[in-house]
């Protein structure tokens, strides 16, 4: 029977792992090893920005590692979604990293780079030719949207990583693609079928997240033609039937349907046993081929943030919040008006931690009394200088509006940190968030090869 044994280091390039969990892994001789480079979860700033969400110097030592192993042991390294976001800045970014860990551990190996970014020219003929359709309850896709697109990119499936394999690349890197397609890659490259191949990327994808105690990890997953095994690397963790099926709820609407390009992975058919206490075997999986699609993500600047952070343990100002902030907003406004800003050029928002700073409208706990609340204060604007000046008339009001009973004639707000007003720059919201009908599924992710 054929049998593939999967290496996945972490959850996302950067998070880290242990190193004797990677050793621990290798010794069960993988024929591939792999992490998943990112997602859309941090939100739209990172693809617009083109920066990774990780930091470079947490990439840099888990790609050092990987890089090592693989190229001792003459197997594949695969990282979908590079960078965090898969954009072809992200892209470059590990490509960089790569080339730079080679010279300086003298690695030699065939590089594939996978690009993620269609064409705008080619996107909007597709999207002539009716072949783009919303998610999500979104209108249908507009020439302008893709048009002001600060990026886009599209999620690739298992092919373009099946041909690069095929290739000759031992190392690939790929721009934004499915979290499992690598490792399903891997498996239907060994004639496996598509059922247990997916489902052995859906665990692969988060590293030892299916196991418990969760951690960022080392798995180990094997796969056969009609069945999973998975089996963390750190003698601290274990799968069990539970933590398994907890996994296969992961980041989907439906608890048994899966969409990926190309078809429907349903799990309603699983089985969980265990193999030990620390190993478990899934069977039942099966795949139904549907239409090739692939998500499209776009991003567009939508102004520029500055942010305060203050807080407060006057009883008499927390009993009348509301009030006390929406005095604060018309100060604002009136004097924000007194310098040319008007209120369609700015948001401004109080968050208010310890009432209702996570939930906001949705807190269903109204009645709690706290004795201190701490604000966050937003203002996105046209502008960075408009965003900065809308913060400081709402900062100093903050501080110094009157209220009745008022006994602290000098302030009403502490704040953490000087300088309390912070600029973070430029906000970014999603603005495509479609499916794309391909032919091919490798027609919009080219392929570039390189001897590193």
């Amino acid at each position: 029977m054929t049998e593939v044994r999967l290496l996945s280091t972490s959850a996302i390039l950067g998070y880290g792992f242990p190193e004797a969990s990677l050793a621990a892994g290798m010794a069960r001789k993988p024929h591939m090893i792999g992490v998943d480079g990112g997602s859309v979860d941090p939100g739209p700033y990172y693809l617009g920005a083109g920066k990774p969400f990780c930091s470079i110097m947490a990439i840099r030592r888990d790609l050092r590692l990987m890089l090592r192993a693989a190229t001792e042991a003459r197997i594949p390294l695969v990282i979908g979604t590079s960078g965090g976001s898969g954009g072809e800045p992200h892209l470059q970014i590990v490509a960089g990293l790569v080339r730079e860990i080679a010279r300086e551990e003298e690695l030699h190996f065939r590089l594939a780079l996978i690009h993620a970014e269609p064409e705008r020219a080619d996107l909007l003929s597709r999207l002539a030719a009716g072949r783009v359709r919303p998610l999500a309850g979104l209108p249908p896709l507009e020439p302008e949207v893709v048009e002001r697109a600060a990026r886009i990119v599209g999620m690739m499936g298992p092919e373009p990583f099946l041909k690069a394999m095929e290739g000759g690349a031992q190392v690939i890197l790929a721009g934004r693609s499915s979290d499992p397609a690598p490792w399903a890659a891997a498996c239907l490259r060994a004639g496996l079928p598509p059922a247990p191949a997916w489902y052995a990327g859906k665990m692969l994808e988060c590293g030892a997240t299916p196991s418990i105690p969760k951690g960022h990890d080392c798995l180990l997953v094997t796969v056969r033609e009609d069945h999973v095994d998975c089996e963390p690397l750190n003698p601290i963790r274990k799968c069990t039937p539970l933590s398994i099926a907890n996994h296969s709820l992961h980041e989907n609407s439906s608890p048994i349907h899966h969409v990926e390009p190309g078809g429907l992975l349903d799990t309603s058919g699983c089985r969980f046993d265990a193999l030990s206490d620390r190993a478990v075997r899934i069977s039942g999986m099966s795949w139904e081929a549907k239409p090739y699609t692939v998500k499209l993500e776009g991003v567009e600047l939508a102004g520029h943030r500055s942010i305060c952070v203050c807080g407060t343990r006057d009883p008499l100002l927390i009993g009348r919040i509301d009030t006390f902030l929406g005095e604060v907003r018309g100060i604002v406004a009136e004097k924000a008006a007194a310098f040319g800003v008007a209120p369609s050029q700015y948001k401004l928002a109080f968050r208010v931690y310890g009432r209702d700073g996570v939930m906001a409208e949705r807190e269903p706990l109204r009645d709690a009394s706290p004795h201190e609340l701490g604000f966050v204060i937003e203002v996105v604007g046209e502008t960075q200088e408009v965003a900065t000046a809308v913060l400081g008339i709402a900062r100093t009001n903050m501080l110094h509006t009157d209220f009745p009973g008022r006994l602290c004639r000098e302030g009403n707000m502490a704040f953490p940190f000087s300088p309390s007003d912070i600029e973070v720059g430029a906000v970014y919201r999603f603005s495509i968030y479609h499916v794309l009908e391909l032919d091919d599924p490798c027609e919009l992710f080219p392929i570039e090869y390189e001897e590193v």
